[in-house]
């Protein structure tokens, strides 16, 4: 899962945690005050309770880490450049060796 909020204080914050079902059953999520850079993005990978799962396992083979860490900071950067957006939730986001894959995203912007 990945999201950015627009904090009234710290301007715009990613999250990024377990998507689809272990959101809310986790709760295993961390948050980065944007801009940061691909160094950042990949502590919060290994911030997260679940972050062995983002490893090969059983057949599986690993997260594209460092396509994952490209999607974070441009979510960051979406939210810097975006002032208007005031949240994005993308769950679950399937990473790929060729692109990150929305499965189902929200975009809430503000009200005028």
């Amino acid at each position: 899962m990945v999201g950015m909020t627009g904090d009234p204080r710290f301007g715009p914050c990613v999250m990024f945690g377990l998507g689809g079902v272990f959101t809310k059953v986790l709760n295993d999520t961390v948050f980065r005050v944007a801009p940061f850079e691909k160094s950042d993005a990949f502590e919060m990978m290994y911030e997260i309770k679940g972050h062995k799962t983002l490893e090969s396992a059983r057949g599986m083979e690993s997260v594209d880490k460092d396509n994952l860490a490209k999607t974070l900071v441009s979510v960051g950067q979406i939210g810097i450049e975006n002032d208007k957006i005031r949240e994005i939730d993308i769950n679950p986001v399937i990473i790929t060796a060729d692109k990150p894959i929305a499965v189902d995203a929200l975009v809430l912007l503000e009200r005028n």
